[in-house]
């Protein structure tokens, strides 16, 4: 199910070029992207914006996202959390609910979950049955995709695989290919994972490119350095 078409970008609105993140080449060009396959993948190098777009576009979506205590900043940047202002999204039959995941934040999620429970011991139930803080940060985050990516909606994920291993990384695979076949879930979703990348009839969007393509899974720049360096490390090394 592809419940969100297209996203564009009005650059020629931005406010500014100066500082970020529309300082960022990716959004100082015309943009728009398409999304034609249940699954999607922004990929490419640190800094190029993919992360960037993808907490954007949660916040065009009204899509809660769960942060931690804010503190004071050495030097503010008025434009930082202005990019959504600035996308248009195209749904297919309307809005639909979701969530935005980021590894760095799951656990002030996980904090409130088990405040919760202390008054409805139940809620734990829809997460596996026992509490997200008493399990490894990677057996608590699996809990929680498979409990979550159940039911009809839009699932952003920034690098989901920061604390998986390579294991778990197959086994979210999974969870990917079988609820995006489903027909309920569309997963948008930043990553470095060749092994993520590798879901079938997904789409991936290289954001090494200006503008934004994309491009096939053997072309991705993590598939080809993993790729070289298990055929041949002495080259890296």
């Amino acid at each position: 199910m592809i419940h969100l078409k297209r996203i564009n970008l009005s650059v020629e609105k931005c406010p500014t070029r100066e500082y970020y993140p529309f300082n960022l080449h990716i959004f100082q060009e015309k943009c728009q992207l398409d999304f034609i396959s249940p699954v999607t993948f922004f990929t490419g190098e640190n800094g190029t914006g993919k992360s960037t777009l993808l907490q954007a576009l949660a916040q065009k979506c009204r899509i809660h996202i769960w942060e931690g205590i804010a503190r004071t900043r050495f030097e503010s940047n008025p434009y930082e959390g202005m990019l959504f202002k600035f996308i248009s999204v195209h749904w297919r039959d309307g809005i639909v609910p979701g969530s935005y995941f980021d590894s760095e934040i799951s656990k002030n999620f996980a904090q409130c979950l088990d405040e919760w429970a202390a008054s409805d011991p139940g809620i734990l139930e829809y997460f596996g049955g026992k509490s997200l803080m008493t399990q490894s940060h990677g057996q608590s985050l699996m809990s929680f995709f498979k409990a979550r990516y159940k039911f009809k909606g839009l699932y952003l994920l920034d690098e989901p695989e920061t604390a998986l291993s390579p294991r778990s990384q197959l086994e979210l695979l999974q969870v990917l290919k079988d609820n995006s076949e489903a027909g309920h879930a569309q997963f948008i979703i930043a990553t470095h994972s060749p092994i993520l990348m590798a879901c079938p009839g997904a789409t991936i969007y290289s954001f090494n490119e200006i503008p934004v393509k994309a491009i096939d899974y053997e072309k991705t720049e993590h598939y080809r350095i993993y790729r070289d360096f298990m055929t041949d490390r002495s080259k890296y090394l």
